[in-house]
């Protein structure tokens, strides 16, 4: 595997060409990520009052688990006061805001296997972002909120990241499935029916588990293959993630290498520049996209996503993700 590089104090410029050969970093927590994990712990806490978030499970149904997340996930995602944190925590690891590009940042939960693990609260299997027509050139920021363990963490397999792994990953569009797929996120309680790309292949089972504090980092690359450890504790386990591209490397096409992605569609059009929260431009955007750019099925996540939480369907799927994690 990679190297792991714990508090490194390399310039962002020379983590990111790690990142891209398949290196992986952890960071402490800073005063940005504390301030981001407290604004989830409350609204966690007050969404489930007056039980433990953690053990909501012995408390409540899958279904009304879901029900609650179907409203408290896209709140959280709309909140305010994650789009100035984000910023922050760039600052706080020597990143230019005017080149940074982020997209909003997801509450995810992962539950003890018996009790919920799909739509909504999807555990995700071994996957690469890119499968998910993410960009080569995208990077994943990972901080559990409340402490973890090995069995219910962030698992990693990282000698699949320079060898390709049978795959159908030429299965998912992102504009197919946030025109069909997305909104249903809450429906899918007991099991979930929608098609996904998965591995095709036997993977060798051991993998990489890393264990930050509440509001320590994990940062990889959207072409790790990782997946949502089968949580076998008594505990939930709350995250939050979000990605990040870097303007340069956009135009330059610089990212780690592509060994078996096909997805098609691109979530270009999510990021939002951390300086002024403004989209992409089109020209870089273009760079990106495909034949399948067509009409209403190519929104901006957030301006989706609010609608559907308007329309009351709480949407945030595994596409809303285009990172499962």
């Amino acid at each position: 595997m990679g190297s792991v590089y714990i508090d490194s104090k390399i310039t962002d410029e020379e983590r990111r060409s790690r990142l891209y050969a398949g290196d992986i970093f952890i960071c402490s927590p800073t005063e940005g990520t504390r301030a981001l994990i407290d604004l989830a712990r409350q609204m966690l806490e007050e969404a489930f009052a007056p039980h433990d978030p953690r053990t909501i499970h012995k408390w409540k149904t899958p279904e009304e688990v879901a029900a609650i997340l179907g409203k408290l996930k896209p709140q959280f995602i709309h909140h305010p006061e994650c789009k100035q944190i984000i910023p922050q925590i760039m600052r706080e690891h020597g990143v230019d805001l005017e080149s940074l590009y982020f997209d909003v940042p997801r509450l995810r939960s992962a539950y003890p296997s018996h009790f919920l693990s799909s739509g909504i609260a999807y555990a995700f299997h071994p996957h690469r972002d890119t499968w998910y027509s993410a960009p080569m050139c995208q990077l994943n920021w990972w901080l559990p909120i409340y402490p973890i363990e090995p069995d219910n963490s962030l698992g990693f397999y990282p000698r699949y990241f320079e060898e390709a792994v049978k795959n159908n990953s030429e299965i998912y569009n992102y504009y197919e499935w946030n025109t069909n797929n997305r909104a249903t996120a809450a429906q899918h309680v007991r099991s979930d029916t929608r098609e996904q790309p998965k591995a095709q292949q036997e993977l060798e089972p051991v993998t990489v588990r890393l264990l930050p504090p509440p509001g320590g980092t994990i940062i990889f690359s959207g072409a790790q293959m990782h997946e949502t450890v089968p949580n076998t504790t008594n505990a939930a386990r709350y995250s939050i993630d979000f990605r990040t591209v870097h303007y340069d490397d956009v135009l330059a096409h610089r990212g780690a290498p592509n060994v078996d992605s096909r997805s098609t569609g691109t979530t270009m059009r999510d990021y939002l520049r951390a300086s002024d929260l403004t989209h992409l431009p089109e020209e870089a955007i273009a760079l990106y996209d495909d034949e399948t750019a067509k009409g209403e099925r190519v929104l901006y996540f957030g301006d989706k996503l609010l609608q559907e939480t308007h329309a009351g369907n709480g949407a945030t799927g595994p596409g809303a993700s285009h990172s499962p994690a």
